[in-house]
């Protein structure tokens, strides 16, 4: 079976209330249409994803653009503006997800 490892956006995980982070106010209308593209492409791994194993990655939050590599890193069951992760442990999640996957067709949050 084919698997498909992609780098998604935080602002569409839900937040602890289930409201995703792109529909909480304050959010910045400007980047709407982005997440609104990327939602369109989630939803069609979702609906249309047949037998491909996917999983489509966002950090809980944002990158630490300045964090270091720990090695470590947590699975979020929601996502959270506060979280931060580097990029270099953002990259290990991509690689042990490709080379061992864990999760099947889902949206993973990360921090």
């Amino acid at each position: 079976m084919d698997r498909f490892v992609t780098v998604g956006l935080a602002s569409l995980l839900p937040g602890r209330d289930g409201t995703r982070l792109m529909d909480v106010p304050g959010f910045p209308a400007e980047f709407r249409p982005f997440c609104l593209a990327h939602a369109d492409g989630l939803e069609a791994l979702r609906v249309g994803g047949g037998a491909l194993d996917w999983v489509y990655v966002s950090p809980a939050g944002d990158f630490d653009h300045d964090g270091k590599r720990t090695g470590h890193y947590e699975i979020r069951e929601h996502g959270d503006a506060a979280a931060r992760i580097s990029h270099a442990d953002f990259a290990l999640v991509l690689l042990d997800e490709a080379e061992t996957p864990r999760h099947h067709r889902s949206h993973l949050a990360v921090a």
